[in-house]
């Protein structure tokens, strides 16, 4: 991750960024952008979507994951007999994360509740305070219903129950590791955006990697990276816009005739995007 890189960020209100892959044996870009920016809030929505398959009807949520602690603190140490890697929870990030999550539920105005993901029945002094800050943070909310469940239970109940949840809150890992599966109950990470926010800036991504295995036939799909790119301009108070750019990918996926493989569709990946554009237009 070049300095400069970093440089012109921190310049920025907000920065789109292009999917990466993480060279071997070196930290992954994008968690130190993340990190460099404070952006410590990464928000994950969603959605099913009319003509692509999904797993129930009308899911509608979004996964506030904390962005700058948990195990993607990248502190290992060891040799070869033996490794560790430090797990580092704070109270005031959790107290940063679960009151952003708090006000997403609010402004979303859907089901108006909070879901904790943690696991302090086994990871007591970790999860313990990452839940207990949670809670303390709810107070200041009476008017939003909260609930809490154990990583391995809701990983269960996004699968059977996935209409109950509004907002979920979690660790960094767990975070991550859900909201991958939860794209795949509404078609995969191809239609899985994402956000980074900090106090001072932000960073939109697709939920997906670079896809190397893939990597020069076309066919990648578009639509995580345009709805990741809705989420900045709405984020940069560019509304109206980020609902035209919402809409028209909406329009194209209920459709049907220009879909990327991924969605059961032979359209190449400029093809797709070439559809959404003029929709928008």
């Amino acid at each position: 991750l070049p300095e400069e890189t970093v440089k012109i960020a921190k310049s920025c209100d907000a920065t789109l960024f292009g999917a990466s892959t993480s060279t071997p044996g070196q930290p992954s870009p994008i968690i130190n952008l993340r990190k460099k920016l404070n952006a410590y809030a990464n928000l994950r929505p969603i959605k099913s979507y009319k003509g692509v398959k999904s797993i129930k009807d009308n899911i509608d949520f979004i996964i506030v994951r904390e962005n700058t602690e948990g195990l993607y603190s990248q502190i290992e140490y060891g040799d070869d007999s033996q490794v560790i890697a430090e797990r580092v929870i704070t109270r005031k990030a959790s107290e940063k994360i679960s009151d952003i999550a708090f006000k997403l539920a609010k402004r979303r105005n859907k089901q108006k509740k909070v879901t904790c993901v943690h696991k302090s029945n086994v990871l007591k002094k970790t999860d313990g305070v990452f839940k207990e800050s949670f809670y303390n943070i709810a107070k200041k909310y009476p008017e939003v219903k909260t609930e809490d469940f154990y990583v391995d239970a809701t990983a269960m109940y996004l699968i059977t129950n996935p209409q109950n949840f509004d907002v979920i809150v979690s660790t960094n890992l767990f975070g991550d590791i859900l909201s991958d599966e939860s794209a795949g109950l509404v078609g995969g990470l191809g239609l899985a955006p994402s956000g980074n926010l900090g106090d001072e800036n932000a960073l939109f991504e697709p939920v997906h990697g670079s896809a190397p295995d893939i990597a020069g036939k076309g066919i990648a799909n578009p639509c995580s990276m345009i709805l990741s790119t809705a989420m900045m301009l709405d984020y940069l108070g560019e509304k109206e816009t980020a609902l035209k750019i919402n809409k028209a990918v909406e329009n194209i996926v209920a459709k049907g005739k220009v879909l990327t493989p991924d969605l059961g569709g032979k359209a190449k990946t400029i093809e797709m995007t070439e559809a959404i554009l003029k929709e928008v237009i």
